[in-house]
């Protein structure tokens, strides 16, 4: 039986948080994928941990919708579902819209060449369509540009959907149209923000987002679609 790291932090947080986190990454990674049974003597041993903080984090996971207890199983990792990821994204979505006026306000001559050269390390990889290169980075862009705001509870909190949002992005960049679109769509929210255009920039951003979202829910119902085929 292998044992389950949990990470550097121990001292600085109470042992069902760091448990609580630990097993929410695996979850949301696919490490722990959905339909794994969850044992607590198993696990409590694997994170040489007693069973009472495990119980506490199990139960925190519950609430999040990451697992659910089933009579005569245990607890069970939960599948994701298309309303879980709809919800998901909404969420997202309206926390960055928050940010917006705040970034117009705080932006630099310097944010703004950060920015673009994200975007010209992204410009080749689009070209050729190398996905895999590609995601990661539009994910950094967004933060690097919510994190102009400077309002820190929102982006924790930003943060926290996005641990999720990493997992289906890069169904959304797969598709080839939006591909495009939406890096074109890049450049266009770095022009407003320099124009200090907060209109057009929330009118942009608020179709960028969400036709993000639904071309991952596109790809989840088609994913889906040819699994159950």
């Amino acid at each position: 039986m292998s044992a389950m790291s949990l990470g550097p932090a121990v001292e600085s947080k109470p042992i069902r948080e760091i448990a609580y986190e630990t097993l929410k990454h695996a979850i949301i990674t696919g490490e722990l994928p959905a339909g794994a049974r969850i044992v607590e003597t198993e696990y409590a041993e694997r994170m040489h941990i007693s069973r009472t903080p495990l119980r506490e984090a199990l139960r925190k996971l519950e609430r999040d919708g990451l697992v659910e207890y089933m009579l005569r199983r245990g607890v069970m990792v939960r599948a994701f579902t298309i309303a879980d990821v709809e919800e998901i994204y909404t969420i997202r979505n309206c926390l960055e819209m928050l940010t917006l006026p705040s970034i117009i306000q705080n932006a630099t001559p310097e944010d703004i060449r950060r920015l673009r050269a994200m975007l010209d390390e992204m410009d080749p990889l689009t070209e050729r369509n190398e996905i895999d290169q590609l995601s990661p980075r539009a994910r950094a862009f967004h933060a690097a540009l919510t994190a102009i705001s400077g309002q820190k509870r929102i982006l924790r909190a930003i943060e926290g959907q996005d641990e999720y949002i990493t997992r289906f992005s890069a169904l959304s960049i797969a598709k080839e149209d939006r591909r495009m679109a939406a890096h074109q769509e890049h450049h266009l929210l770095v022009d407003y923000v320099e124009q200090k255009d907060l209109p057009r920039f929330e009118e942009l951003m608020r179709r960028h987002i969400e036709r993000s979202k639904q071309t991952c829910l596109n790809a989840l119902e088609e994913s889906k679609l040819k699994h159950n085929g």
